[in-house]
């Protein structure tokens, strides 16, 4: 049995609909986030050292020692699961990787990685920035931390964001999904950042990312994710 720690609210959405595209039964564990931090609960070391999620356990392969398979960090779990399971699908989702050595293969894996490599830290970025002019920074200094912030984000931050949606929006204008003409892990793992930046800023003038994204929304396996993890509020 596979069990996913699912963090409220997080990028741990995306591995349940992984797993309902691969049509896997699951166990859902969900972890509520510590209300003054925002941050996970301790209760996630438990499961791994670094207390992050999401994470899986799969005792399916758990060999002669007993021990479940532990796997952490989104691309892993994404990757792990395509590997050890995705043959067990069918139509669209039965493999969700393209084949081995070919452009849609090498496409494949440069969004996988891009997501995390790549677009999340100008997203992250502009968080923490977004926050220097709040407690518990000291009042005195929160008008030179704002213009702090207001200078790194029109500087660096935006630039590279904008960067980042043009170059996606090209690509997606010959092909339905960032890999090809059929959905792969790389769309799963680029709707965590894509939904981030629409929900905070908008995809005006990226109509093949709005479309990209309204395909994914429209996904059975998708919306059964959301039912069970519930919808992320970012």
């Amino acid at each position: 049995m596979i069990t996913v720690h699912h963090l409220e609210n997080s990028r741990s959405q995306r591995i349940l609909w992984l797993l309902e595209e691969l049509n896997l039964e699951y166990r859902l564990e969900i972890h509520a986030r510590d209300a003054g931090s925002m941050r996970a609960p301790r209760a996630l070391k438990d499961i791994h050292p670094l207390g992050k999620a999401p994470v899986i356990t799969d005792t399916t392969l758990s060999g002669d020692t007993g021990a479940p398979v532990v796997v952490a960090e989104s691309g892993a779990i994404i990757e792990y699961l395509i590997d050890v399971y995705g043959s067990q699908g069918s139509g669209e989702s039965a493999h969700l990787r393209p084949a081995p050595g070919t452009q849609a293969e090498r496409d494949y894996r440069f969004w996988l990685h891009f997501a995390e490599g790549s677009a999340m830290l100008p997203l992250m970025l502009r968080l923490v920035f977004s926050r220097l002019d709040k407690p518990p920074v000291p009042w005195l200094i929160r008008p030179v931390a704002r213009l702090l912030a207001k200078g790194v984000n029109d500087k660096f931050i935006s630039p590279e964001i904008k960067a980042h949606l043009t170059y996606m929006d090209t690509c997606l204008e010959r092909r339905p999904w960032l890999a090809g003409d059929a959905l792969t892990g790389a769309d799963i793992q680029m709707s965590f950042p894509i939904q981030a930046l629409d929900t905070r800023q908008g995809l005006k003038n990226h109509p093949n990312i709005q479309d990209w994204l309204a395909r994914i929304r429209a996904r059975a396996a998708f919306q059964r994710a959301v039912d069970k993890g519930g919808e992320l509020v970012l």
